[in-house]
């Protein structure tokens, strides 16, 4: 029997899996998550078990598929039957949350995906994702593995270079999803991939507060901005 991956619940309603960016440690989501848990049945995914003890111990180079496999059978053990699930993911999780629905629709009522960093599909994404990988991935790297290991250093070695390299492919179900991008991100980078994505899969693109990590630095407001376009979208789509 294949083991459900490690996740964390909290709160009473419609469930909402949450997708954490970098190597998928929901380190510093917790208010985002107390607001959220007001109204959604929270379920944060740790797709590599950083946060369950993991941290320190050997990581392969990591693939979106299992990440997205992996949410799947999270879906599978927390879901009632019959029902259909809310999606957030952020950066990477962005990037997870986005494959999930092209592999497994059915399950999904709708998916947000917030500054997801699938910059090849830019006209120069090639250039665009070297320039990324070097800004982030610099001298004096933390490292991944060992007892001084760092969720960014994991994020680093074994997340950044094959999760941007994805490019979704297809469109999703009409309606069913919403391409995120920070208020405070405007003209940057992720900003013009979101407004790319969102063109091309034919999705709603909305603001959110802050920039790419307003999850952390907004909570409250970040929160209350994905409730509402969660629910919005939902009786759209009814």
């Amino acid at each position: 029997m294949t083991e459900t991956p490690h996740h964390d619940v909290t709160g009473r309603g419609p469930v909402l899996l949450l997708v954490p960016g970098g190597s998928g440690h929901p380190m510093g989501l917790g208010p985002l998550t107390e607001r959220l848990a007001t109204r959604f049945t929270v379920v944060t995914y740790d797709p590599l078990g950083l946060a369950h003890g993991r941290l320190g111990g050997p990581v392969a180079e990591q693939r979106v598929a299992d990440w997205s496999e992996g949410a799947r059978r999270v879906l599978d053990a927390v879901l009632p039957e019959g029902e259909s699930a809310y999606v957030f993911g952020t950066s990477s999780g962005g990037i997870a949350a986005l494959d999930l629905l092209a592999r497994h629709p059915g399950r999904l009522a709708h998916v947000v995906a917030h500054e997801p960093p699938c910059v090849t599909v830019l006209p120069d994404g090639a250039a665009r994702r070297t320039e990324l990988i070097a800004q982030l991935d610099g001298p004096g790297r933390p490292p991944a593995e060992g007892g001084s290991a760092t969720p960014f250093g994991v994020f680093l070695a074994r997340v950044l270079r094959p999760f941007t390299a994805y490019a979704p492919t297809g469109a999703p179900p009409a309606g069913r999803l919403t391409i995120g991008f920070g208020g405070d991100s405007r003209g940057q980078l992720l900003h013009r991939t979101a407004e790319l994505l969102a063109e091309r899969l034919a999705s709603a693109c909305v603001a959110f507060p802050g920039g790419h990590l307003g999850t952390l630095d907004h909570p409250v407001e970040f929160a209350d901005r994905l409730a509402e376009t969660l629910c919005s979208r939902a009786r759209t789509s009814a």
